[in-house]
């Protein structure tokens, strides 16, 4: 499981995620809220509260409903809920009790609850066991958050939420124009060094794949690792650097084809070549070991100032905060161009609403969760997420005046400079099994026992797979 005040960087965090959007427009709301109770796994019926629809209380929550918060404790922690969020709910409904709960195996904790029908009212579904969000809305388990976009704002109540956010928000969360899902976090992806490693010894950012290699040698001349990635629980970081290279050889198009799990589009020469690219990277300066390692060990190791580049993506910094040493300075550098044919160009980057969070529909207090929602999206409640962990949200107002720390003010200069040329994908929150596929098939490409064409063919497999498989909902964008 993520941006400065106002600036070009945060005018184009208004437009970023438009043109990355997963979807189309939004379906007609659904009316309404959901009735008066829920089935449970066993058949019977979980009673759920209701009080007075009001100017002050949009959604009918009734004040004394007690509200069950999961929060993943990743690299955003949890303090931004329990000294921001949850007070803001409080303050609204007094009398309400909330119960909070920190994890870092959200499925482990969770699926038994939704399979007896007794789930927590708000979820922050995010991590290496997170929970398939395609087979939540799938299953009916996800509350269609439409009622809150077009809910009136804390701030102002002349404007609906949905106006309050960066475009595009709504359609991330997005599955057949339908929204489910709250992406909270404006997030830029990209590979992540020491600001002071590299003046230290003279070193400049790439931006072509010469470069790229030559500054790696560089690196590996001095003892250092010169790239590195965890194999035990974070092998999407890497897949997720292919594919934005992809997407810069060949055009958003390679991106958009794989989302549709249209054929061929896992083989299509711009993956093989961003893959075979990368492929050699991992032979050449990654140190083996670190397929057993998680991402928080080779973080450590970064932060050592024994491993060069790191792909992340912003929530980087905020997550090392603890072990980062003074003057590190952590900085971002968008993926190289591979050659002068590329289709996009050095400056692209992958940058999207992230952190997923959901209202369970069947929990006992779905209105309640909308509402914790709204506060969230308040400019106070995105503020404070802010001042906590040093990422912006996806609420325009609430970055303006920030000083973010240097990584994240890296990442929001390499957003600003790519202007228009934005990519984005989703087939990993959409359909889970293809996701786990592309993370065992990217250690196995990574870490030199497959080739790129055994990697392409090897996912685009299980695409096709799941395209055939009449029970798995599909999503299109």
């Amino acid at each position: 499981m993520s941006v400065t005040p106002d600036s070009p960087s945060d005018l184009t965090r208004r437009i970023v995620l438009q043109r990355a959007a997963a979807a189309g427009l939004l379906a007609v709301p659904a009316a309404g809220l959901l009735s008066a109770c829920a089935t449970s796994g066993d058949g019977e019926t979980q009673e759920q509260s209701e009080g007075t629809k009001s100017a002050e209380n949009p959604f009918g929550v009734k004040e004394d409903a007690a509200l069950e918060v999961i929060i993943f404790n990743g690299g955003y922690g949890d303090k931004y809920a329990t000294d921001v969020h949850e007070p803001l709910y409080k303050k609204k409904f007094p009398k309400a009790e909330i119960k909070h709960e920190a994890s870092q195996a959200i499925s482990t904790v969770l699926q038994p609850r939704f399979a007896a029908g007794t789930p927590p009212e708000f979820v922050n579904n995010s991590g290496e066991k997170s929970l398939d969000f395609g087979a939540l809305v799938a299953d009916g388990q996800l509350q269609d958050l439409t009622d809150l976009w077009d809910a009136p704002s804390v701030d102002d109540p002349s404007k609906k939420v949905r106006d309050t956010v960066v475009p595009g928000t709504i359609d991330v969360g997005s599955f057949n124009g339908k929204p489910y899902v709250l992406n909270y976090v404006s997030t830029v992806f990209g590979l992540w060094y020491s600001g002071k490693l590299f003046k230290d010894n003279g070193w400049a950012p790439a931006k072509t794949w010469d470069e790229f290699v030559a500054l790696l040698d560089k690196i590996k001349a001095k003892g250092v690792t010169p790239f590195g990635y965890a194999g035990a629980n974070a092998p999407y970081y890497v897949w997720n650097v292919i594919l934005t290279h992809a997407a810069k050889i060949g055009g958003p198009e390679v991106l958009k084809n794989i989302d549709n799990l249209e054929p061929g589009a896992w083989t299509a020469e711009p993956v093989k070549q961003a893959a075979a690219a990368w492929a050699e990277i991992g032979a050449k300066y990654m140190d083996k070991s670190f397929e057993g390692l998680k991402h928080t060990d080779v973080q450590l190791l970064q932060n050592q100032y024994k491993v060069g580049f790191y792909p992340s993506g912003d929530w980087l910094e905020n997550e090392q905060a603890k072990d980062t040493p003074p003057g590190f300075e952590y900085q971002m550098m968008p993926i190289p161009s591979l050659t002068a044919s590329d289709k996009m160009p050095a400056g692209t980057v992958r940058a999207t609403a992230a952190e997923g969070y959901f209202v369970s529909a069947k929990s006992k207090n779905p209105r309640g969760a909308m509402e914790y929602m709204r506060q969230m999206l308040s400019v106070e409640g995105a503020k404070g997420f802010t001042n906590v962990v040093k990422s912006a949200t996806v609420v325009t107002a609430a970055s303006s005046g920030y000083a973010f720390p240097p990584g994240v003010a890296s990442s929001q200069a390499a957003l600003a400079g790519a202007g228009q040329n934005v990519v984005n994908l989703f087939f990993d929150g959409w359909y889970k099994e293809l996701d786990t596929e592309a993370r065992t098939a990217t250690n196995e490409l990574m870490f030199g026992r497959i080739k790129a064409d055994a990697f392409c063919e090897r996912i685009q497999k299980k695409a096709d797979a799941i395209k055939a498989d009449s029970s798995v909902t599909k999503f299109k964008r």
